[in-house]
């Protein structure tokens, strides 16, 4: 593809933005969620979030809501006060304490119409604080 104009480089880095940010088929948000906090970082916002449901599941309006009343007021608090990986998906680290894999396991995937996590997650208990 040849770029010759300003307005064509525009509209192909806006393609490549789109496609960087897409949602994979059947990606839940929590996934989609850390796939883009890996990439592209926090910037305060449930931007991430926001994106994912306006994507997929567009009339799920309480969505940030139902993620910020478990502390999720931004992309990275969901997973620091909301959601965690299942325990036996974790592995351990050097010092044998269990840590989140480097390589995250495969998102197990939602419906459709789904806005719920997939099975990888699950809510962190507050009896652990």
């Amino acid at each position: 593809m040849e770029i010759s104009t300003p307005e064509e480089m525009e509209q192909h880095l806006a393609a490549v933005g789109v496609a960087l940010t897409a949602p994979e088929p059947a990606e839940g948000v929590l996934c989609y969620a850390e796939r883009m906090l890996t990439g592209f970082g926090c910037d305060g916002t449930l931007r991430w979030a926001r994106r994912w449901r306006d994507l997929r599941v567009p009339r799920a309006t309480g969505q940030e809501r139902r993620l910020g009343s478990r502390g999720g007021h931004c992309d990275c608090e969901v997973f620091l006060n909301g959601w965690t990986l299942r325990e036996d998906l974790w592995v351990d680290d050097e010092d044998g304490a269990p840590t989140w894999p480097a390589e995250r396991p495969p998102c197990a995937g939602v419906g459709p119409r789904s806005s719920q996590p997939c099975g990888n997650g699950r809510p962190w208990r507050r009896d652990r604080w």
